[in-house]
Formats: structure tokens, C-alpha cells, sequence
């Protein structure tokens, strides 16, 4: 039904708008045709685990995407945070860089790392909607507590209520806003948020416009899984020929709706498992694809799979390199020669164990890669280390060379500093 809407609604808008946005944001070059697989995930508690100190179920699905899917599948983050809010949560957790971003509750969709906005789908939200008279009416309510400044969008006003009195609230302000000449959707979330938007706003409304525009150009994800905790994710739900998956942790609402809409539909599940560990969950559920996050494979050697990707080659390597320096594998020779795989580096066997004073992680971001030979790849990636507090990030590029059923050897390997993001230790930066 959903879907069916907004095709009506956006005759005027072609899917081509969307595909110029994927190209200028470079994502074309890398995915021809259809994405394997699309994921669609809230961040707050879904994505992202805040009682997890050392996110490693983020961590988790971070190796998983970068080693397996990166390559020919498209990650959406669909969040209620503001840009301002989204990138502070980017600065703090290790966030990958999403293909496309979904932001202040389905009113702002971005494309690719540089954020090329959505101009359509902006375009479409005018539509009988006027934040002026919206700020005004609701200011006749005491009990709405405004969110912060950063939380408030040209498409949506966002307030905090107590549980016991948002509904009434809620079917009150949608009469009241409908006699002045206003068409609103309003949204009650996590116990506690309530935000007002354009009714053509929305995570399902969003999803549902990606979709029709993938659709047009006949590049519609053979796979889409949705993930969500929270009343404002319902809606993704509701999208025909999607998978879904509630993570363990949900709240409420969203038990409440599955209960009266969902529990009987093979196509969602409520996992057993936490945030970003119930979409990795999710994954082997549906079949969607490799749901073994390299960072659970203690011993690839004895992991009988060929894999002969180099997304797959770059995260394998950084997991042994995290290993080798927070001393959680035995110090050996043997180690040391898979860890170099083809570097003479003489300093990596002094660096054993350096980093078991802090909390060590290292993930990589954004692979791509490209064959220029008939066994030669030119593979780029962003390699970040948090060590205890620090956090620094290299843009990197290697040149391999692939030798079944050897595996890859890394031949060269260049590296410079993201823009104010430089070690000050530099000669413990290694790889």
C-alpha cells in the first residue's frame, strides 16, 4: 500500500534523479546493475549497542560488510538524529560510512560520504506543510518539552512528552493541524520522543521513494533488510518484499506493534540477539548472504573457505594485525610470517603485544577495489586504530597480487593521514 503511494506521488519525480545522485556520490562505480543486498538500519540501539563500551557487535558487523558485501551491496543508515547529531555519533562510535543516509526521521535523504542531498524528495515534503504554523499551535502545549535546537529540521518539529499524555496530545494536534490546512504525520517513539512531519514524511516513506526510484531504473536490490528498535522504525516494516528484523532490545512500541501486526509474518523476526548482533542474526535467518563476521574466526586457517576477495584479504589482515599487537594470539614466527603476507617489515615482531595496556581495535571502511591485471588488484580503504582514547585514520591504498590457491600478496602499499586525524606516535604506525 505504501509503495503504491508514493509511486502516485512521485510520477514527477524519476528514479533517474536518484541514480544521478548514487553516480555523483561514486557509488555507480561500484555496483553495476542491482545491490545483492540492501540494509536499511536505525543507529540509536539498533545499529549502534550504548551499553556496549567496546562496540564489539558494531565491530562485529563492521568485518562482516566490509569483507563480504561492500563490494556489491548498498548500506542505508535510517535515523531520527539531525546531521549535526548523526556526525557527532559518527566522531564517537566506529560508524561505517553508509551509501545512503536517512536522517531526521525520514525528512533528509543524503547519497554517499560527501551527503549529496535529495532535492526530490526535499521537493516533495512542501507539499501542505508549514513549520511556521506547526511551531506556533504547539506552543499552546505545556507538556511538550522542545528537543534541542539541533534536533529541529525545516520538515520536522521535534518535542520530548511523557508517555501518559502523548496520545491524547497526538489525536488532538493531527485534528487541529488538519483545520489549518496542514497535512501531518505524528510519530511517537522510544517512550518519550514525539516529532511532527510533513505526512509524506517518514523511514517507511523514505524507503519506499528509494525503492520506486530503484525501481524505475530497473535497479531494485534483490534483497532488502530492514532494521529497527523503535516506534519511528515501524513503518520500514510495513514496505512489501522486505525482510525485517527487530533486535532483542526493542522497545515497547515496537513489541506492541509486531504483536498486532507481525508475529505470524515469516518475512520479521525479533531476534534473540542485541543491536548489531541481531542484524548479523537477521542475515543468516532470511539466507541473505555470509553471516560469519571474520572478527568470530579465531583461526582462519583452519576456516575451509576460499574466499578470494580482497575486501575480504584487507579485513582478514587488519583482525591478525589487532591480534598480533594487543597480544591475543602466541608470539610466533609463523604468525608473523602470515601476518606480513609479503612485507619485510623487521619492526612488526618488536610491536608484539604493544598495545595491552589500552583497548586496541582497528576496522576498515569504504573498500573498493579494482583489477588492473589478470592477478593484480588495486584495493583503497580507510584504516582507522582506536587506541584507548585516540582515534587515528589513514586513506590506503595496496597493490596485491592474487596466486590460487595461495591467497593474495600484498606487493606495495601506500598511506596518507585523513585530513586532522595524524598519530602522534607515528612510529608505531606500522600498516
Amino acid at each position: 500500500m505504501l509503495l503504491a503511494k508514493v509511486a502516485t506521488h512521485y510520477r514527477k519525480i524519476r528514479g533517474t534523479k536518484t541514480m544521478k545522485s548514487l553516480a555523483d556520490a561514486g557509488l555507480l562505480d561500484r555496483i553495476n546493475g542491482s545491490a545483492r543486498l540492501m540494509i536499511v538500519s536505525d543507529l540509536d540501539s539498533t545499529m549502534v549497542d550504548h551499553d556496549d563500551p567496546e562496540n564489539l557487535s558494531l565491530l562485529r558487523f563492521n568485518a562482516l560488510w566490509e569483507a563480504y558485501y561492500r563490494h556489491d551491496s548498498l548500506l542505508v543508515f535510517s535515523t531520527g538524529r539531525s546531521p549535526t547529531s548523526y556526525q557527532k555519533l559518527r566522531n564517537k562510535k566506529p560508524l561505517l560510512t553508509p551509501d545512503i543516509t536517512i536522517m531526521s526521521v525520514g525528512t533528509e535523504i543524503t547519497y554517499g560520504e560527501s551527503m549529496v542531498p535529495d532535492t526530490g524528495w526535499t521537493h516533495h515534503l512542501n507539499r501542505k506543510w508549514n513549520r511556521d504554523i506547526v511551531v506556533e499551535e504547539t506552543a499552546k502545549f505545556p507538556e511538550l518539552t522542545p528537543q534541542s535546537e539541533t534536533q529541529q529540521r525545516p520538515h520536522k518539529v521535534s518535542f520530548f512528552v511523557e508517555k501518559v499524555k502523548a496520545l491524547e496530545i497526538m489525536s488532538f494536534l493531527s485534528e487541529h493541524l488538519e483545520k489549518c490546512g496542514l497535512d501531518v504525520k505524528i510519530i511517537y517513539s522510544s517512550g518519550i520522543a514525539l516529532d511532527i512531519l510533513p505526512k509524506g514524511a517518514g523511514k517507511g516513506e523514505a524507503l519506499a521513494y528509494l525503492l520506486q526510484n530503484f525501481k524505475v531504473d530497473g535497479k531494485v536490490p534483490l534483497h532488502t533488510l530492514v532494521c529497527g528498535d523503535s516506534g519511528n522504525d515501524t513503518e520500514m516494516f510495513t514496505i512489501p518484499k522486505v525482510h525485517g528484523v527487530m533486535v532483542s532490545n526493542a522497545h515497547d512500541e515496537m513489541l506492541q506493534w509486531y504483536t498486532q501486526n507481525a508475529k505470524n509474518n515469516p518475512s520479521i523476526i525479533h531476534a534473540t540477539e542485541r543491536c548489531a548482533a541481531g542484524i548479523i542474526q537477521a542475515i543468516g535467518n532470511f539466507c541473505l548472504g555470509p553471516n560469519v563476521s571474520p572478527r568470530d574466526i579465531r583461526d582462519f586457517k583452519k576456516c575451509n573457505v576460499d574466499i578470494f576477495i580482497p575486501g575480504h584479504e584487507v579485513v582478514k589482515f587488519y583482525l591478525l594485525y589487532e591480534r598480533w599487537r594487543s597480544a591475543e594470539v602466541d608470539k610466533s614466527e609463523q604468525f608473523v610470517k602470515n601476518l606480513k603476507s609479503g612485507f619485510c617489515l623487521d619492526s612488526m615482531a618488536k610491536l608484539y603485544g604493544d598495545k595491552t595496556e589500552h583497548l586496541f581495535r582497528v576496522w576498515v571502511d569504504r573498500v573498493s577495489s579494482a583489477q588492473i591485471g589478470s592477478d593484480t588488484w588495486l584495493v583503497k580503504f580507510y584504516k582507522w586504530e582506536l587506541s584507548g582514547d585516540e582515534r587515528q585514520c589513514c586513506v590506503t591504498t595496496v597493490l596485491m597480487s592474487l596466486k590460487q590457491p595461495d591467497g593474495f600478496t600484498w606487493v606495495h602499499m601506500h598511506q596518507t593521514w585523513l585530513e586532522g586525524s595524524r598519530a602522534r606516535d607515528q612510529a608505531a604506525w606500522c600498516f
